[in-house]
Protein backbone atom coordinates (compact mmCIF):
# COMPACT_ATOMS: atom_id res chain seq x y z
CA UNK A 1 0.00 0.00 0.00
CA UNK A 2 1.36 2.93 -0.99
CA UNK A 3 1.92 6.11 2.53
CA UNK A 4 -0.78 8.03 0.61
CA UNK A 5 -3.33 6.07 1.15
CA UNK A 6 -2.09 6.01 5.31
CA UNK A 7 -1.86 10.08 5.50
CA UNK A 8 -4.73 11.68 7.32
CA UNK A 9 -6.90 14.03 5.66
CA UNK A 10 -6.94 16.80 4.93
CA UNK A 11 -3.28 16.02 4.25
CA UNK A 12 -1.21 19.47 5.69
CA UNK A 13 2.25 19.02 4.14
CA UNK A 14 5.58 20.98 3.55
CA UNK A 15 5.60 22.04 -0.40
CA UNK A 16 8.90 21.80 -2.55
CA UNK A 17 10.71 25.46 -2.92
CA UNK A 18 13.75 25.94 -5.21
CA UNK A 19 16.29 27.13 -2.77
CA UNK A 20 14.49 27.09 0.30
CA UNK A 21 13.68 23.38 1.27
CA UNK A 22 16.82 22.35 1.66
CA UNK A 23 18.01 19.42 3.87
CA UNK A 24 18.71 22.35 7.11
CA UNK A 25 15.11 23.83 6.36
CA UNK A 26 13.92 20.74 6.22
CA UNK A 27 15.28 19.13 9.75
CA UNK A 28 14.20 22.32 11.96
CA UNK A 29 10.56 22.47 10.31
CA UNK A 30 10.69 18.66 11.49
CA UNK A 31 11.80 19.19 14.65
CA UNK A 32 9.46 22.23 15.34
CA UNK A 33 6.33 20.72 14.09
CA UNK A 34 6.47 17.68 11.46
CA UNK A 35 4.23 18.07 8.57
CA UNK A 36 2.13 15.16 7.09
CA UNK A 37 4.33 15.18 4.04
CA UNK A 38 7.72 16.89 3.12
CA UNK A 39 9.15 17.43 -0.20
CA UNK A 40 12.77 18.35 -1.56
CA UNK A 41 13.48 21.24 -3.36
CA UNK A 42 13.15 19.74 -6.37
CA UNK A 43 16.69 18.33 -7.91
CA UNK A 44 17.49 18.23 -12.35
CA UNK A 45 17.47 14.36 -13.19
CA UNK A 46 20.85 15.46 -15.46
CA UNK A 47 22.53 16.44 -12.33
CA UNK A 48 21.52 13.08 -10.81
CA UNK A 49 22.94 11.15 -13.39
CA UNK A 50 26.19 12.99 -14.38
CA UNK A 51 26.94 16.02 -11.88
CA UNK A 52 29.53 15.90 -9.48
CA UNK A 53 29.02 14.39 -6.12
CA UNK A 54 28.10 17.62 -4.46
CA UNK A 55 24.79 18.05 -6.60
CA UNK A 56 22.99 15.47 -4.70
CA UNK A 57 23.03 17.38 -1.31
CA UNK A 58 19.37 18.63 -2.28
CA UNK A 59 18.87 15.03 -1.47
CA UNK A 60 20.02 14.48 2.16
CA UNK A 61 17.41 13.96 4.61
CA UNK A 62 16.99 12.49 8.02
CA UNK A 63 14.77 9.77 9.35
CA UNK A 64 12.81 12.54 11.13
CA UNK A 65 11.29 13.66 7.99
CA UNK A 66 9.55 10.67 6.85
CA UNK A 67 7.47 10.50 4.71
CA UNK A 68 10.04 11.96 2.17
CA UNK A 69 9.07 12.73 -1.67
CA UNK A 70 12.26 13.59 -3.61
CA UNK A 71 10.68 15.85 -5.75
CA UNK A 72 12.47 15.90 -9.72
CA UNK A 73 12.73 17.94 -12.91
CA UNK A 74 13.84 17.58 -16.28
CA UNK A 75 12.97 16.83 -19.77
CA UNK A 76 14.82 13.85 -20.97
CA UNK A 77 12.83 10.46 -19.86
CA UNK A 78 15.61 8.29 -20.00
CA UNK A 79 17.15 10.15 -17.27
CA UNK A 80 14.16 10.14 -14.99
CA UNK A 81 14.07 6.12 -15.84
CA UNK A 82 18.02 6.28 -14.05
CA UNK A 83 17.09 9.51 -11.80
CA UNK A 84 14.02 7.24 -9.89
CA UNK A 85 16.11 4.93 -9.73
CA UNK A 86 18.76 6.61 -7.22
CA UNK A 87 16.03 7.90 -5.33
CA UNK A 88 14.57 4.27 -4.57
CA UNK A 89 18.40 3.63 -3.82
CA UNK A 90 18.72 6.85 -0.96
CA UNK A 91 15.73 5.39 0.86
CA UNK A 92 12.87 8.11 -0.04
CA UNK A 93 9.39 7.28 0.32
CA UNK A 94 8.27 8.54 -2.85
CA UNK A 95 9.48 10.52 -6.46
CA UNK A 96 7.12 13.66 -7.37
CA UNK A 97 8.05 15.08 -11.09
CA UNK A 98 7.79 19.03 -11.39
CA UNK A 99 5.87 20.31 -14.17
CA UNK A 100 5.08 23.40 -12.58
CA UNK A 101 8.18 25.58 -11.70
CA UNK A 102 8.12 28.77 -13.45
CA UNK A 103 10.97 29.72 -13.40
CA UNK A 104 12.43 31.13 -16.55
CA UNK A 105 15.58 29.13 -17.03
CA UNK A 106 13.89 25.98 -16.31
CA UNK A 107 10.82 26.67 -18.89
CA UNK A 108 13.28 27.76 -21.52
CA UNK A 109 14.76 24.59 -21.15
CA UNK A 110 11.51 22.67 -21.28
CA UNK A 111 11.45 21.24 -17.97
CA UNK A 112 9.03 22.41 -15.27
CA UNK A 113 5.47 24.08 -16.06
CA UNK A 114 7.08 23.95 -19.81
CA UNK A 115 5.79 20.56 -19.60
CA UNK A 116 2.72 21.70 -19.91
CA UNK A 117 2.61 22.68 -23.63
CA UNK A 118 3.93 19.48 -24.37
CA UNK A 119 1.64 16.79 -22.88
CA UNK A 120 2.97 13.58 -24.75
CA UNK A 121 6.28 14.57 -23.36
CA UNK A 122 5.17 14.53 -19.99
CA UNK A 123 3.13 11.24 -20.35
CA UNK A 124 6.82 9.83 -21.63
CA UNK A 125 8.58 10.88 -18.59
CA UNK A 126 5.53 9.86 -16.27
CA UNK A 127 6.11 6.07 -18.07
CA UNK A 128 9.86 6.18 -17.72
CA UNK A 129 10.09 7.13 -13.88
CA UNK A 130 7.65 4.67 -13.18
CA UNK A 131 9.20 1.90 -15.22
CA UNK A 132 12.46 2.80 -13.25
CA UNK A 133 10.73 2.94 -9.81
CA UNK A 134 8.82 -0.69 -10.79
CA UNK A 135 12.49 -2.18 -12.11
CA UNK A 136 14.37 -0.97 -9.00
CA UNK A 137 11.46 -2.80 -6.79
CA UNK A 138 12.20 -5.97 -8.77
CA UNK A 139 15.80 -6.10 -8.02
CA UNK A 140 17.31 -4.80 -10.53
CA UNK A 141 20.80 -2.95 -9.28
CA UNK A 142 21.80 0.78 -9.90
CA UNK A 143 24.79 -0.89 -11.34
CA UNK A 144 23.69 -1.75 -14.08
CA UNK A 145 22.55 2.11 -15.20
CA UNK A 146 26.45 3.38 -15.98
CA UNK A 147 26.63 5.14 -12.94
CA UNK A 148 29.90 5.51 -11.81
CA UNK A 149 31.19 3.32 -8.49
CA UNK A 150 31.91 6.42 -6.74
CA UNK A 151 28.59 7.67 -6.79
CA UNK A 152 27.01 4.57 -5.74
CA UNK A 153 29.51 4.84 -2.87
CA UNK A 154 28.47 7.78 -2.45
CA UNK A 155 24.91 7.27 -2.30
CA UNK A 156 25.39 3.97 0.12
CA UNK A 157 27.84 6.55 2.21
CA UNK A 158 24.76 9.20 2.64
CA UNK A 159 21.89 5.83 3.80
CA UNK A 160 24.69 4.60 6.31
CA UNK A 161 25.43 8.70 7.75
CA UNK A 162 21.28 8.56 7.96
CA UNK A 163 20.03 5.28 8.97
CA UNK A 164 22.80 3.36 9.57
CA UNK A 165 22.62 0.96 6.88
CA UNK A 166 23.62 1.72 3.36
CA UNK A 167 21.98 -0.33 1.36
CA UNK A 168 17.61 0.33 1.86
CA UNK A 169 15.42 -2.69 1.72
CA UNK A 170 13.51 -2.68 -1.90
CA UNK A 171 10.02 -1.33 -2.08
CA UNK A 172 7.76 0.32 -4.90
CA UNK A 173 7.49 3.86 -4.79
CA UNK A 174 4.52 5.90 -5.47
CA UNK A 175 4.66 8.79 -8.18
CA UNK A 176 3.17 11.68 -7.80
CA UNK A 177 2.98 15.33 -9.81
CA UNK A 178 3.15 19.13 -9.18
CA UNK A 179 2.09 21.58 -11.40
CA UNK A 180 0.53 24.66 -12.78
CA UNK A 181 -3.69 25.73 -13.81
CA UNK A 182 -1.54 26.44 -17.22
CA UNK A 183 1.35 27.73 -19.52
CA UNK A 184 0.11 31.29 -20.34
CA UNK A 185 -3.51 30.90 -19.78
CA UNK A 186 -5.72 28.20 -17.88
CA UNK A 187 -6.53 24.81 -18.95
CA UNK A 188 -7.12 22.65 -15.76
CA UNK A 189 -10.06 20.34 -17.45
CA UNK A 190 -7.84 19.03 -20.15
CA UNK A 191 -4.61 19.39 -18.30
CA UNK A 192 -5.55 17.83 -15.29
CA UNK A 193 -7.22 14.92 -16.97
CA UNK A 194 -3.94 14.18 -19.00
CA UNK A 195 -2.59 13.58 -16.07
CA UNK A 196 -4.92 11.90 -14.51
CA UNK A 197 -4.95 9.43 -17.65
CA UNK A 198 -0.99 8.57 -16.52
CA UNK A 199 -2.31 7.48 -13.00
CA UNK A 200 -0.23 9.17 -10.18
CA UNK A 201 -0.60 8.24 -6.69
CA UNK A 202 -1.43 12.56 -6.42
CA UNK A 203 -1.07 15.87 -7.98
CA UNK A 204 -0.41 18.90 -6.68
CA UNK A 205 -2.18 21.93 -8.72
CA UNK A 206 -1.11 25.31 -7.89
CA UNK A 207 -3.82 27.84 -8.56
CA UNK A 208 -1.62 29.74 -11.22
CA UNK A 209 -0.21 29.95 -14.70
CA UNK A 210 3.24 29.67 -15.45
CA UNK A 211 2.97 33.19 -16.90
CA UNK A 212 1.55 34.81 -13.78
CA UNK A 213 4.98 33.14 -11.68
CA UNK A 214 3.26 34.37 -8.19
CA UNK A 215 1.36 37.82 -9.18
CA UNK A 216 -2.22 38.11 -8.18
CA UNK A 217 -4.03 35.69 -6.05
CA UNK A 218 -4.18 31.74 -6.29
CA UNK A 219 -7.37 30.25 -8.34
CA UNK A 220 -8.75 28.37 -5.79
CA UNK A 221 -12.24 27.45 -7.96
CA UNK A 222 -9.78 25.94 -10.26
CA UNK A 223 -8.26 24.13 -8.35
CA UNK A 224 -11.46 22.92 -6.86
CA UNK A 225 -12.46 21.94 -10.50
CA UNK A 226 -9.66 19.94 -10.68
CA UNK A 227 -10.45 17.94 -7.84
CA UNK A 228 -13.95 17.17 -9.13
CA UNK A 229 -12.17 15.63 -11.86
CA UNK A 230 -9.72 13.63 -10.01
CA UNK A 231 -12.80 12.34 -7.93
CA UNK A 232 -13.25 8.29 -8.07
CA UNK A 233 -9.98 8.15 -9.68
CA UNK A 234 -7.55 6.97 -6.97
CA UNK A 235 -5.47 10.07 -7.46
CA UNK A 236 -5.44 12.29 -4.38
CA UNK A 237 -5.91 16.24 -5.31
CA UNK A 238 -3.86 18.50 -3.57
CA UNK A 239 -4.27 22.42 -3.62
CA UNK A 240 -1.17 24.85 -3.24
CA UNK A 241 -1.19 28.66 -3.46
CA UNK A 242 -1.63 31.52 -0.83
CA UNK A 243 -1.64 29.31 2.50
CA UNK A 244 -0.18 31.72 5.03
CA UNK A 245 -1.79 30.68 8.16
CA UNK A 246 -3.49 26.62 9.21
CA UNK A 247 -6.84 28.50 9.10
CA UNK A 248 -5.88 29.39 5.24
CA UNK A 249 -5.12 25.69 4.28
CA UNK A 250 -7.89 24.41 6.30
CA UNK A 251 -10.41 26.47 5.04
CA UNK A 252 -9.17 26.15 1.08
CA UNK A 253 -9.57 22.21 1.85
CA UNK A 254 -12.91 22.58 3.05
CA UNK A 255 -14.16 24.96 0.14
CA UNK A 256 -12.02 23.06 -2.97
CA UNK A 257 -12.56 19.72 -1.75
CA UNK A 258 -9.07 18.43 -2.05
CA UNK A 259 -7.72 15.81 0.17
CA UNK A 260 -4.60 18.12 1.05
CA UNK A 261 -2.78 21.11 1.04
CA UNK A 262 1.00 21.94 0.68
CA UNK A 263 2.23 24.88 2.12
CA UNK A 264 4.93 27.02 0.96
CA UNK A 265 6.02 30.47 1.63
CA UNK A 266 3.50 30.69 4.76
CA UNK A 267 6.49 28.51 6.36
CA UNK A 268 9.04 31.05 5.96
CA UNK A 269 10.57 32.20 9.22
CA UNK A 270 7.96 30.05 10.81
CA UNK A 271 9.46 26.43 10.91
CA UNK A 272 6.55 25.66 13.56
CA UNK A 273 3.61 26.48 11.20
CA UNK A 274 2.42 22.78 11.80
CA UNK A 275 2.90 22.45 14.98
CA UNK A 276 -1.08 22.89 15.66
CA UNK A 277 -1.80 20.65 12.57
CA UNK A 278 -3.94 17.87 14.57
CA UNK A 279 -6.26 21.14 16.23
CA UNK A 280 -6.83 22.40 12.73
CA UNK A 281 -7.92 19.01 11.51
CA UNK A 282 -10.32 18.59 14.33
CA UNK A 283 -11.87 21.43 13.60
CA UNK A 284 -12.13 20.86 9.38
CA UNK A 285 -14.19 17.18 10.81
CA UNK A 286 -15.92 19.10 13.39
CA UNK A 287 -16.93 22.50 12.41
CA UNK A 288 -19.67 23.36 9.67
CA UNK A 289 -18.83 27.12 9.57
CA UNK A 290 -14.91 27.89 9.62
CA UNK A 291 -15.41 31.25 8.23
CA UNK A 292 -16.06 32.49 11.69
CA UNK A 293 -11.94 31.09 12.56
CA UNK A 294 -9.83 34.30 13.59
CA UNK A 295 -7.11 34.19 11.38
CA UNK A 296 -4.54 33.34 14.19
CA UNK A 297 -6.50 30.30 15.22
CA UNK A 298 -3.49 27.58 15.49
CA UNK A 299 -0.67 29.94 16.08
CA UNK A 300 1.20 28.37 18.57
CA UNK A 301 3.43 31.44 20.32
CA UNK A 302 6.48 31.55 19.58
CA UNK A 303 8.80 34.19 22.34
CA UNK A 304 11.39 36.18 20.85
CA UNK A 305 14.18 33.68 22.75
CA UNK A 306 12.43 30.79 20.73
CA UNK A 307 12.85 32.65 17.91
CA UNK A 308 16.46 33.17 18.22
CA UNK A 309 17.24 30.18 19.67
CA UNK A 310 15.31 28.34 16.24
CA UNK A 311 17.58 30.74 13.86
CA UNK A 312 20.61 29.22 15.51
CA UNK A 313 20.07 25.91 15.34
CA UNK A 314 18.91 26.70 11.83
CA UNK A 315 22.15 28.48 10.95
CA UNK A 316 24.37 25.54 12.60
CA UNK A 317 22.53 22.84 10.54
CA UNK A 318 23.20 24.78 7.32
CA UNK A 319 26.77 24.99 8.07
CA UNK A 320 27.23 21.62 8.99
CA UNK A 321 25.25 20.30 5.80
CA UNK A 322 26.40 22.98 2.97
CA UNK A 323 29.95 24.06 4.64
CA UNK A 324 31.17 27.62 4.93
CA UNK A 325 31.69 28.04 1.30
CA UNK A 326 27.48 28.06 0.70
CA UNK A 327 26.90 29.88 3.95
CA UNK A 328 25.46 32.77 2.17
CA UNK A 329 22.88 30.88 0.77
CA UNK A 330 21.04 30.56 4.11
CA UNK A 331 21.07 34.71 4.78
CA UNK A 332 17.58 34.70 3.53
CA UNK A 333 16.24 31.74 6.02
CA UNK A 334 17.93 34.00 8.59
CA UNK A 335 16.16 37.05 7.36
CA UNK A 336 12.96 35.52 7.40
CA UNK A 337 13.27 34.72 10.72
CA UNK A 338 13.00 38.38 11.69
CA UNK A 339 10.11 39.65 12.30
CA UNK A 340 6.98 40.25 14.75
CA UNK A 341 9.26 41.69 17.51
CA UNK A 342 11.08 45.12 17.86
CA UNK A 343 13.86 46.22 16.07
CA UNK A 344 13.50 42.89 13.88
CA UNK A 345 14.67 45.18 10.58
CA UNK A 346 17.98 46.18 12.18
CA UNK A 347 18.27 42.63 13.32
CA UNK A 348 17.39 41.73 9.64
CA UNK A 349 20.27 43.80 7.76
CA UNK A 350 22.56 42.51 10.47
CA UNK A 351 21.80 38.74 9.71
CA UNK A 352 22.24 39.29 5.63
CA UNK A 353 25.43 40.37 6.44
CA UNK A 354 26.15 37.31 8.23
CA UNK A 355 29.45 34.85 6.80
CA UNK A 356 29.30 31.99 9.19
CA UNK A 357 28.15 30.56 12.53
CA UNK A 358 29.98 32.70 14.59
CA UNK A 359 28.71 36.18 12.86
CA UNK A 360 24.79 34.48 13.81
CA UNK A 361 25.76 33.80 17.04
CA UNK A 362 27.58 37.26 17.98
CA UNK A 363 24.60 39.17 16.62
CA UNK A 364 22.09 37.52 18.79
CA UNK A 365 23.96 37.98 21.63
CA UNK A 366 24.01 41.45 20.66
CA UNK A 367 20.60 42.10 20.18
CA UNK A 368 19.91 39.89 23.42
CA UNK A 369 22.07 42.62 25.38
CA UNK A 370 20.35 45.49 23.92
CA UNK A 371 17.38 44.00 24.48
CA UNK A 372 17.85 43.07 28.38
CA UNK A 373 19.02 47.05 28.82
CA UNK A 374 16.16 47.93 27.14
CA UNK A 375 14.32 46.50 29.60
CA UNK A 376 16.43 47.57 32.45
CA UNK A 377 15.61 51.28 31.41
CA UNK A 378 12.25 50.99 30.59
CA UNK A 379 11.56 49.17 34.55
CA UNK A 380 14.10 52.07 35.98
CA UNK A 381 12.58 54.40 38.48
CA UNK A 382 11.98 57.82 36.52
CA UNK A 383 13.80 60.63 38.78
CA UNK A 384 11.74 63.31 40.88
CA UNK A 385 12.09 66.40 38.96
CA UNK A 386 14.36 68.61 41.33
CA UNK A 387 11.69 70.98 43.61
CA UNK A 388 12.37 74.88 43.00
CA UNK A 389 13.68 76.22 46.04
CA UNK A 390 11.02 78.83 47.97
CA UNK A 391 11.64 82.29 48.19
CA UNK A 392 10.47 84.29 50.87
CA UNK A 393 9.27 87.72 49.85
CA UNK A 394 11.09 90.84 51.06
Amino acid sequence: MSFWATLPQPILGLAPMDGVTDAAFRRVVASQGRPDITFTEFTNVNEICRGPDHLLDSLIYSEAERPIVAQLYGKDPDQFYRAAQVVCELGFDGLDINMGCPSKSVAASGSGAALIKTPDLAHAIVRAARQGLEDWAGGQSIHSQGFKPSRIEFIHTLNHSRSGVPVVPRRLLPLSIKTRLGFDCVVVERWVEHLLAARPAAITLHGRTLQQMYRGAADWSAIAEAAKLAHGTGTLMLGNGDLNTLVDAIRRAAESKVQGVLVGRGTLGSPWFFREKEQARRAFSERDDLSTLPATAWEPPVSVSHRMQVMLDHARQYEAIAGLERFRSVRKHLGWYCKGFPHAAAMRGKMFGASNVQDVERIVAEFCQELMQAERDASAPTPLAAQPSSVSAA
